[in-house]
C-alpha cells in the first residue's frame, strides 16, 4: 500500500483553501482557487503543465492502443497521434465533422478519396464551402503553385470572379501566328450527349478524346486509359483552351470576308 507523508501534502489556511503536493519539496504541483499545475506554483487556467524543454501531455487508450499528446516545443505546438490512428474532430452530438489522417485533411467524411489527396470536403445540403473577402478590389481568393512557382489563381472583385492561368509574355517562347486554324476547327466534332448519371440533361461538347486529336492541351488523360486494378480512368477536356483556335478561325473568315467584299465592289463599280 502506498504511504502518504503529511510533510510532502498539506492544505493551506486562508480563503483560497489550496492544496499542495510536493514531493521534492520544490513545490511542483499545486491546487489554487480551482486551478491545477504541473511544474508550476501558480497555475493561471484550469490546467496548466510547465516544463523548461519540450512539454509533453499524453492520453492513452492502452485496450485500444491509440494514444495523444500534446506536444510544444521552442517554435511549435503540436497535437499528435500515436500508432497512425487519424486526429478526427466531433461535434457535440459526437458525430465526426473532420479528420487529419497522414497527409490529407478531410472534412464531412472519413476517407479523403483516392491516394495522394491533400484536402477533401464533402457536404450533403446548402453551399460547400465559402470564401469572403470584405477588403479591397481583385483580391486573390485563390492561388495555385507548381514546385513553388505561381501558374493560376482565381480572384474576385466587387462584382465578379476571374479564374486565372498564367500568361505573361515573359514566361513564353517562340511565338508564332496560328495558321490553318479553319482547317483545324472543322476538324472539331461538336455533339449534344447526356452524362449517363444525369440521363434527363442533354448538353452541348466534345468527346474528349476526338478534341484531343486537334488541341490536345485541352484534354487531360489518354484515351481509354485504366488504372492497374483496371478502373477506367476518365478523361478530362477544358474547353476554354478551344478559344484561340476559335478566334484565329474568325479571324482567317473575317479575312476572307473582307477579300470578298472588296471584289463585289469592285465588280458593281465597273
Amino acid at each position: 500500500m502506498s504511504e502518504i507523508k503529511t510533510d510532502k501534502l498539506s492544505s493551506l489556511t486562508g480563503t483560497d483553501n489550496d492544496i499542495t503536493i510536493d514531493p521534492d519539496g520544490t513545490g511542483n504541483t499545486i491546487i489554487a482557487s480551482g486551478n491545477l499545475g504541473v511544474g508550476t506554483t501558480t497555475p493561471d487556467s484550469p490546467l496548466e503543465v510547465s516544463v523548461a524543454g519540450q512539454a509533453n501531455m499524453k492520453l492513452t487508450n492502452s485496450s485500444a492502443s491509440s494514444e495523444l499528446r500534446f506536444i510544444a516545443d521552442s517554435s511549435v505546438c503540436y497535437i499528435q497521434t500515436q500508432t497512425n490512428h487519424p486526429l478526427a474532430f466531433a461535434t457535440n452530438n459526437g458525430a465526426e465533422a473532420m479528420r487529419v489522417s497522414g497527409t490529407s485533411l478531410v472534412i464531412g467524411a472519413t476517407s479523403a478519396y483516392g491516394v495522394g489527396t491533400t484536402f477533401a470536403q464533402q457536404g450533403s445540403n446548402g453551399t460547400l464551402a465559402v470564401f469572403n473577402q470584405n477588403y479591397g478590389n481583385g483580391f486573390t481568393s485563390h492561388q495555385f503553385r507548381y514546385n513553388g512557382s505561381a501558374v493560376g489563381s482565381i480572384t474576385i472583385s466587387t462584382s465578379g470572379t476571374s479564374y486565372n492561368t498564367s500568361s505573361d509574355h515573359r514566361l513564353k517562347e517562340n511565338v508564332t501566328d496560328i495558321t490553318g486554324a479553319t482547317d483545324r476547327l472543322k476538324q472539331l466534332n461538336p455533339v449534344r450527349f447526356n452524362f449517363i448519371v444525369d440521363p434527363d440533361t442533354t448538353v452541348d461538347g466534345f468527346l474528349a478524346h476526338e478534341a484531343q486529336a486537334v488541341v490536345p492541351e485541352a484534354v487531360t488523360g489518354t484515351h481509354n486509359e485504366v488504372d492497374d486494378d483496371g478502373n477506367a480512368v476518365m478523361q478530362g477536356i477544358d474547353q476554354s483552351k478551344l478559344v484561340p483556335l476559335l478566334v484565329a478561325t474568325i479571324q482567317e473568315q473575317q479575312t476572307a470576308i473582307e477579300a470578298l467584299t472588296a471584289r463585289v465592289t469592285a465588280l458593281e463599280a465597273e
